[in-house]
């Protein structure tokens, strides 16, 4: 059985199915500048509309990219402090859709 929501992949191929803030954590953790250089979170479907990413820089920290089309979102930041970044795309995350939830809707009072 595959991720409920999203997954997190690593380039060394390490995967987590739903992953939460210390799992990110952890997977960013293992990152390193030969052979496992970036993790992509995304859902777990065929043509997914988001994904979020972060990669090992030459420089030291990390690039973050979180893609929305669906939100015309695309935002490319670094940062340094893994914590920061776990924390940041889970909230991100959390505002994302996913196939079988309800569209949010306003509602004028």
């Amino acid at each position: 059985m595959g991720a409920r929501y999203y997954g997190a992949d690593s380039e060394s191929g390490d995967r987590v199915d739903d992953p939460s803030e210390d799992a990110l954590f952890m997977l960013i953790s293992d990152l390193n500048d030969s052979d496992n250089t970036f993790v992509v979170i995304q859902p777990d479907e065929d043509d997914p509309v988001w994904f979020a990413s972060v990669a090992v820089l030459d420089e030291g920290g990390y690039e973050i990219v979180r893609r929305d089309s669906t939100r015309n979102e695309h935002e490319v930041t670094s940062a340094t402090s893994i914590n920061d970044i776990a924390h940041d795309l889970t909230i991100w995350m959390a505002a994302r859709t996913f196939p079988g939830w309800p569209t949010s809707q306003v509602t004028n009072f």
